[in-house]
């Protein structure tokens, strides 16, 4: 076992935050995270630490580097303009998220699912694709890996009907067999500069704006994208009338939509059900 101390790491808030579709909580304090070929359980404890069952060189060797515990997300709240209340609330409200660092392919596919579908609806989508296409995981095999590019490009397209994808089977096979082929090669652009690694994405059928800064911000990691969804837009539409200050927070824009995403989501939980 591994306990972090670092009270700026909330697994709740990050579970809730929309950026991973296999990390859920299994009962009041401990979730379950399949990433990396490997399952992990993380509890939050009443301290305010954080409990994961792996061993410190798994820790160092993989999950530090997941979790992106090198980077001060105090630092960045407190560049937050005092002035700006809402902004404020909101980055004070997500301490403890962190933008995790995920694969790249998996980051894609997901949030290729992820169009006109809420959270839940999302998390079927991947959960019934890995039960039938990934491979059971080492040590784990009631639980499945996320699948291959090579294993779905070679799925007949009718295949995917039955994990309920719906017009999104299309892209997803379209996105495998780019990635499968070489010709969406995921580790090159992963040294691509931004204006390029956005054209690639946008390349991928079924694929726009919103799932391009998606998949480079919570899959290659670049912090500062800005992805604008339903949530975004309410609150720029009703609390930057004359545009979000991008320029101010340059290299952690991707941090503060996390912030708002999860705050502005949070707070409607007590007046409807969450998309």
């Amino acid at each position: 076992m591994v306990v972090v101390p670092d009270r700026d790491f909330d697994i709740a808030k990050i579970a809730a935050s929309g950026q991973c579709f296999r990390l859920n909580q299994t009962d009041e304090n401990t979730f379950r995270l399949v990433a990396q070929g490997n399952e992990l359980s993380i509890e939050s404890r009443p301290s305010g630490s954080v409990r994961l069952n792996c061993s410190r060189e798994e820790w160092d060797g993989v999950w530090r580097s997941y979790f992106d515990m090198e980077t001060d997300y105090a630092a960045i709240r407190e560049a937050i303009d005092p002035n700006d209340a809402y902004l404020s609330a909101a980055g004070a409200y997500g301490a403890g998220i962190r933008i995790l660092r995920q694969d790249p392919w998996e980051t894609l596919i997901s949030f290729i699912l992820s169009q006109r579908k809420n959270i839940p609806a999302i998390k079927r989508c991947v959960e019934t694709l890995c039960a039938r296409f990934g491979e059971p995981l080492a040590g784990a095999p009631d639980r499945r890996a996320f699948p291959s590019a090579h294993r779905l490009a070679e799925v007949d397209v009718d295949c995917y009907n039955k994990c309920a994808l719906g017009y999104r089977s299309g892209y997803v096979h379209a996105a495998a067999q780019m990635v499968a082929s070489g010709e969406l090669d995921l580790s090159r652009l992963a040294v691509l500069p931004d204006g390029a690694l956005m054209e690639a994405l946008l390349s991928v059928p079924g694929v726009g704006k919103k799932i391009a800064d998606c998949t480079m911000l919570f899959g290659f990691h670049r912090l500062n994208r800005f992805p604008v969804d339903v949530w975004i837009e309410r609150v720029l539409t009703r609390e930057y009338p004359a545009g979000f200050p991008l320029s101010r927070y340059a290299g952690s824009e991707g941090v503060l939509q996390q912030y708002i995403f999860y705050y502005e989501r949070t707070r409607q939980r007590s007046k409807k059900e969450l998309p």
